[in-house]
């Protein structure tokens, strides 16, 4: 109305339309609209007083000059009930082109559905202050794909920020990944590069943080929590999809891929990591902050590092807690390897505790499981009591176990042993096995005088042995003859097997 009531002052000093359009104050057609506005109403006339901005914002809020949609205005009701719906200007402008005729254009509906939702919800905002050492936003951004020595290839990026409400002063770090045990590594690291501590953590909900984002009540992972209980912080998550409560660390990711990023020659994640700290204490630092108009670097030395709370003593060990199921392989999975836990904890929930050395399991609070952490990928770490008996008893009962079991039985039993564990085509374990245990039915004397009756008929195998002590046939003693030539079958065949043995060690 200022603009109208000026247009209008200057015609009535007998300006021409064109001299008042070239200084900026109103188009061509606006000032001929408010000349003839004027001039029904006889404004133009300098003996009347000049209009107050009240009587001209009565009589050009029905002209065309304020109508906030143009061609939109007739729908004006319709289109509102549809913005409140939540239906989106690009198919409120098809429903009436289809439906109602409408011969305007898309740009047309899309001003009006913006003046209509900057009239009913307004994006508006409160600017938040911080003292010294009361928070610190975290958050991640986008970072380049980037050279990494530890695996030899390219991978990609994430920048993590974190910047101190008050001083606005920042650490910052590429990291490859973003998962927990990076999360709770960066944070260390930010409190470590800034040599204290804040009462406050404030964060988006990113899933290695947050297990379940809300507004009222979010569920922390227990890692982060137990990392904010050792250092001493609150973790405040801010709303779901709501960036703006943490703008400070919002803004300070945009400033790091717009000023750092661009026309820097980055090849590693190693260097660039190097030039991104020197540049946080160098430009980044020491640049002129928009909104606090000091150094972030200064108001930090100076005022924010002496209200940030200690560090603990001893650096704090990186523990990350998970939850957990225990497969019917009696092994739970974490990194890509296995580790045992006892057979009884088949169906519940256990908590897994990993260490950069150890790797603890508990079934809710009871420690169940406790190995050391695997350093190459997938590994098997396996305790044998953990393991049901029936498949603890075989892996126990092996080759070796049977061989020894066989010697202390008898040279008989010794050469079946030897004989079934050498076959070159079959795998006789079980058969070997299922000898040795006939010990407890018939006991060593019946078993090694049976497996020297199968050794003279050359019958070495689980089914012959057994058959001779049932039918009782180990009673039946051999003839002389039998005997010396079956003994020397058994020596001879012991020494076949220490020749195959050796030359299969060969």
């Amino acid at each position: 109305m200022h603009e109208y009531q000026n247009a209008l002052h200057r015609l009535r000093q007998g300006q021409s339309i064109r001299s008042i359009a070239n200084d900026g104050i109103l188009s061509r057609n606006k000032i001929r609209t408010v000349q003839r506005i004027a001039a029904d109403r006889h404004w133009l006339c300098t003996n009347t007083p000049l209009p107050d901005l009240k009587t001209l914002e009565a009589a050009f809020s029905r002209s065309k000059l304020q109508r906030p949609g143009g061609k939109a205005q007739p729908y004006d009701q319709q289109i509102r009930q549809w913005v409140e719906e939540g239906v989106q200007a690009k198919r409120i402008h098809e429903v009436l082109v289809e439906q109602y005729g409408f011969d305007g254009s898309y740009n047309c509906i899309q001003r009006f559905v913006q003046k209509l939702q900057s009239q009913t919800n307004p994006d508006l905002t409160v600017p938040l202050k911080f003292r010294p050492g009361e928070a610190l936003q975290i958050d991640f951004g986008k970072g380049p794909d980037l050279y990494d020595e530890r695996v030899k290839r390219v991978v990609k990026t994430w920048v993590f920020v974190a910047t101190l409400c008050y001083s606005r002063h920042q650490y910052c770090e590429l990291v490859t990944y973003q998962d927990i045990e990076t999360w709770l590594q960066a944070h260390q690291n930010a409190f470590e590069w800034f040599g204290g501590v804040p009462d406050k953590v404030i964060i988006d909900n990113p899933k290695c943080a947050i297990t379940k984002a809300c507004y009222n009540d979010p569920q922390v992972q227990r890692s982060y929590e137990h990392w904010a209980q050792t250092y001493g912080f609150i973790i405040s998550a801010c709303p779901p999809r709501e960036p703006k409560k943490k703008g400070r660390v919002e803004s300070g990711v945009k400033f790091v891929k717009r000023n750092f990023f661009p026309l820097r020659d980055l090849t590693t994640v190693q260097s660039a990591n190097t030039s991104l700290k020197e540049w946080v204490l160098g430009r980044a630092g020491n640049r002129r902050h928009g909104t606090t108009f000091d150094k972030p670097l200064t108001q930090f030395l100076e005022t924010e590092k002496a209200a940030l709370k200690p560090l603990p003593e001893t650096r704090p060990e990186l523990a990350i807690w998970l939850k957990v199921s225990l497969y019917k392989d009696c092994h739970v999975r974490f990194k890509k390897n296995r580790y045992s836990a006892p057979h009884t904890c088949y169906g519940k929930p256990l908590w897994l505790k990993a260490t950069p050395k150890v790797v603890s399991i508990y079934d809710n609070h009871i420690l169940v499981a406790e190995h050391a952490r695997c350093r190459q990928v997938g590994e098997f770490v396996t305790t044998q009591s953990h393991l049901p008996i029936k498949p603890r008893v075989y892996l126990e009962r092996d080759g070796d176990w049977c061989l020894q079991q066989a010697h202390q039985i008898g040279d008989s039993c010794t050469t079946v042993i030897e004989h079934l564990l050498t076959d070159p085509i079959r795998d006789l374990l079980h058969q070997a096995q299922g000898i040795i245990r006939l010990v407890s039915l018939y006991g060593s004397k019946r078993l090694e005088s049976a497996c020297h009756r199968a050794c003279y008929f050359q019958a070495m195998n689980l089914k012959t042995i057994k058959s001779i002590l049932e039918k009782g046939l180990d009673y039946h003693a051999l003839s002389a003859n039998q005997a010396f030539d079956s003994l020397g079958e058994i020596y001879t065949g012991r020494a076949q097997y220490q020749r195959s043995f050796n030359e299969f060690s060969h």
